[in-house]
């Protein structure tokens, strides 16, 4: 399990996932080459690693939860063959090992031609027997906006000493300049994030052949711009999650934003997202263990009333998350 430095670490990534070492060791009282060895066993041991990701409204990019039903021998191939491609994410295996759920990312502008996995690929594959595609319309929870069980080891005074230590280092590089659509250009910056997003700017430059400063600004101006966000992948289980669910409700047009924004605070759930479809909420919840997730069913959305229905669909496994697969092309074992 994680002690109390490896849990400050994580809790600091998620605020920051590019926050530097010196700062982070300076909250936490130990030193820079305690955090960096810290860091790099949590990647080691625990699946760690910081990914850069373009907000998906900003960059012209739209989201659907792709829900595939197969047979259990033909998920696993499946749902690897899934994580492999470029416009997939949270890819995993749920329902008893005979439901993939994936989110698929399309560009907004290319019609059809950007919706190749939707319209031509998953029909044409063997083994599938039933198939449904729906649109996010708005996330409430994920993506930017963190799990609070991420958040629960930096206690007020030291998560206001962090941000302010990054607000200097961020002041240092200069003003981000003015606003820019992401472009063509960003493409090589934003892929090299997602792998890693921790890379060095020596890294980053070599990555984009632009010249490390011309880095930093185009980093700090994406980020104050809202177009790129720090995500953090982790085993889960470390944090004492051993049960995960995915719901899906369906509530009432007038009383849908009421009910996703209540669910947004609710410390069980790590995504909320209004979706298009006859359930048009869907969530993910991480518990300690079913019984845990039993009382949230029943103590916590069950006094929801407009929930008009409620599907639950447990995870078994986790193929790949935010970020792209390592370069082996081998899933991590994640739970």
């Amino acid at each position: 399990m994680l002690d109390a430095i490896d849990r400050g670490l994580i809790h600091a990534l998620r605020i920051d996932g590019r926050a530097p070492f010196s700062a982070i060791a300076d909250v936490l009282g130990v030193s820079a080459q305690t955090v960096s060895r810290r860091y790099r066993q949590l990647c080691a041991d625990a699946a760690l690693r910081v990914v850069g990701l373009a907000e998906p409204q900003r960059a012209g990019r739209t989201q659907w939860l792709l829900r595939l039903t197969t047979g259990p021998r033909a998920a696993q191939g499946l749902a690897e063959a899934l994580a492999r491609r470029t416009d997939t994410s949270w890819v995993k295996l749920a329902s008893g090992g005979t439901e993939i759920v994936a989110v698929v990312h399309t560009s907004t502008g290319d019609g059809p031609a950007g919706h190749a996995l939707l319209l031509h690929d998953i029909p044409r594959t063997a083994g599938i027997t039933a198939v449904s595609a729906h649109c996010v319309l708005h996330t409430y929870l994920g993506g930017p906006t963190a799990w609070s069980g991420h958040q629960q080891a930096l206690d007020a005074a030291q998560q206001r000493r962090l941000r302010g230590a990054l607000s200097e280092a961020a002041s240092a590089t200069g003003a981000p300049g003015a606003r820019a659509a992401l472009t063509d250009a960003d493409s090589e910056l934003l892929a090299a994030l997602q792998r890693d997003g921790r890379a060095s700017l020596g890294s980053l430059a070599s990555a984009t052949g632009w010249s490390p400063a011309t880095i930093a600004r185009r980093l700090e101006q994406l980020r104050a711009e809202g177009k790129l966000f720090f995500d953090i992948e982790l085993d889960s289980t470390l944090l004492g999650v051993t049960t995960q669910a995915l719901m899906w409700m369906a509530v009432a047009p007038a009383h849908l934003d009421q009910v996703a924004r209540a669910l947004a605070r609710h410390p069980e759930l790590a995504y909320v997202a209004a979706v298009t479809g006859r359930h048009n909420l869907a969530a993910q919840a991480l518990c300690p263990d079913p019984a845990a997730l039993h009382r949230y069913l029943t103590e916590r959305l069950g006094t929801l009333k407009t929930i008009t229905t409620l599907e639950t669909a447990p995870v078994l496994r986790t193929i790949k998350m935010a970020g792209p697969l390592p370069a082996a092309g081998k899933p991590p074992k994640r739970r």
